[in-house]
Formats: C-alpha cells, structure tokens, sequence
C-alpha cells in the first residue's frame, strides 16, 4: 500500500500497472500531476500475512484538496502482492 502511495505522489503509472491485478487494472489510471499528496494513514488490516492469499488494507491518503479513504482488496499473484479494487 505504501508503496502505491508513492507511486501516486510521482505519477508513476508504470508501477501502478504492475502491482495493479490486470483483471481489475482499467485502461487509464488518469493520474493528476498536480495532486499534492501530503500523507497516508493505514486505519487497519485483515489477512495478508505469510501464507495468506488475500488481505485488505484500509487507508486514509490525504490531499491538498481533502482525504481519499478506501478499504482495499489485495491478492498474490505469482508470489507477490496486487491491488484488486475497492471492497
């Protein structure tokens, strides 16, 4: 999660891509390269760990414009960790 944070901060569609699951993954992220991220909060998590296949991460990532907050889906995939979606 923390990592796509960042990856948003930069406007780093490529990195997106690749830890987005392809079944979810839309054609155009439509990244705003004006956007000025200015913090994340990790409210909680379930699953994800060692051995599990799924797990979600809800978060608080806050703007300049006000806060983005989501409850996200995660899946492995060939041994590391996508983002799915929205739950």
């Amino acid at each position: 999660m923390r990592s796509r944070y960042t990856a948003f901060t930069r406007t780093d569609e490529e990195y997106l891509r690749e830890t987005w699951d392809p079944a979810t993954c839309p054609q155009v992220i439509g990244l705003n390269p004006l956007a000025r991220w200015t913090g994340l909060e990790i409210v909680g998590v379930t699953g994800g760990g060692l051995f599990a296949q799924t797990g979600t991460v809800s978060f608080r990532a806050h703007h300049a414009g006000g806060v983005v907050e989501e409850n996200s889906a995660f899946r492995k995939l060939d041994g590391r960790w996508v983002y799915v979606g929205p739950v």
